[in-house]
């Protein structure tokens, strides 16, 4: 599993991550996203277009984070899932708890929308 992190414009912060979300890879990747999403108030996009398979692990890294972040005053949401991921996320009902959109595109619109409102 791996996970990159770039600079978007408006300080929008997309994290990609690249795949498989099991006991093997989300135990690392939970420790790698703590650190880079938990330390900090962040407008991320988690990117998931490149995660082939979420399991539990997966799943409770995404909302630990979000939620982390959601206490801070900032916000995450999920970008771009494979078919398979996105069905996961709709049957355990993440997508209640964590906005998914359908590309990278429509979540960084919608986080820097969501900033400019009062």
């Amino acid at each position: 599993m791996d996970l990159r992190s770039e600079q978007l414009a408006d300080g929008v912060e997309k994290i990609s991550l690249v795949g498989r979300m099991d006991s093997i890879g989300g135990h690392d990747i939970n420790q790698r996203l703590s650190a880079l999403v938990g330390s900090r108030k962040l407008r991320a996009v988690v990117d998931l277009s490149e995660v082939s398979f979420l399991a539990s692990i997966g799943i409770r890294t995404l909302v630990v984070n979000a939620r982390a972040q959601s206490l801070r005053g900032g916000v995450m949401a999920l970008a771009n899932p494979q078919p398979v991921v996105a069905e996961v996320l709709k049957m355990a009902g993440i997508d209640t708890i964590i906005p998914v959109y359908p590309d990278v595109d429509s979540a960084f619109s919608a986080l820097t929308a969501a900033a400019g409102s009062p």
